[in-house]
């Protein structure tokens, strides 16, 4: 115990809260977002009193967690790539998806994601908000560009979700049902992003 607390005084700040964050992913990963700071402190090999020197409450940890497994996952560029008219939206819609099911498709992001959902946890509503607004509603808009269609006649965002969700719906299969899922999802994504353009009749372009 004694080396333990010597190796505890050897971290700075910085690197003291991002252990605890890691260990907190780690753990409401596996148990939940219901797991007690307590279990959590002597998980990571602290006291509960440090570890709430770093964050006041349970709750504050939760939104570090958030941001470590949601939004630092996001990549800024992903609404750039989105609306590029320089290429074709299918290219654009490839790229997106399977830039974002290799950010999300892990043990930790569905896990936390769907034991926050079972929970009403206000942290995924934020999260499904930022992705409608910043990635889902550009993707629309350049789908009815593309399409030329008219207001109301091409994809709504209830369909945009329906898309979004099929896809990581390939991650909650691997991660939460532990399913067999192709080790290469590339191949499905195309396909579902195909399908859900020649619905709205936009042509598919390949180069």
């Amino acid at each position: 115990m004694q080396t333990h607390d010597k190796t505890r005084q050897r971290l700075n700040p910085d690197d003291r809260r991002r252990m605890i964050v890691e260990g907190a992913v780690s753990y409401f990963a596996e148990v939940g977002l219901g797991g007690s700071t307590r279990d959590l402190a002597h998980r990571i090999g602290i006291t509960q009193p440090l570890l709430f020197k770093y964050f006041a409450t349970k709750a504050d940890l939760a939104e570090a967690v958030f941001e470590s497994v949601y939004l630092d996952r996001l990549d800024p560029s992903w609404p750039t790539l989105l609306c590029d008219r320089a290429k074709p939206v299918r290219e654009r819609l490839t790229a997106f998806y399977h830039a974002y099911s290799d950010a999300i498709f892990t043990y930790e992001w569905m896990r936390i994601f769907m034991f926050a959902g079972l929970a009403g946890e206000r942290l995924n509503r934020r999260y499904l908000d930022h992705v409608r607004d910043m990635l889902l509603k550009p993707a629309q808009n350049e789908i009815l560009w593309e399409a030329n269609a008219a207001e109301g006649a091409g994809p709504d965002m209830e369909d945009m979700f329906n898309l979004h969700g099929g896809i990581v719906y390939l991650g909650i299969r691997r991660f939460i049902y532990q399913l067999p899922v192709p080790a290469d999802t590339g191949p499905v994504i195309d396909r579902a992003i195909d399908r859900f353009l020649l619905h709205w009749g936009v042509g598919i372009t390949r180069r």
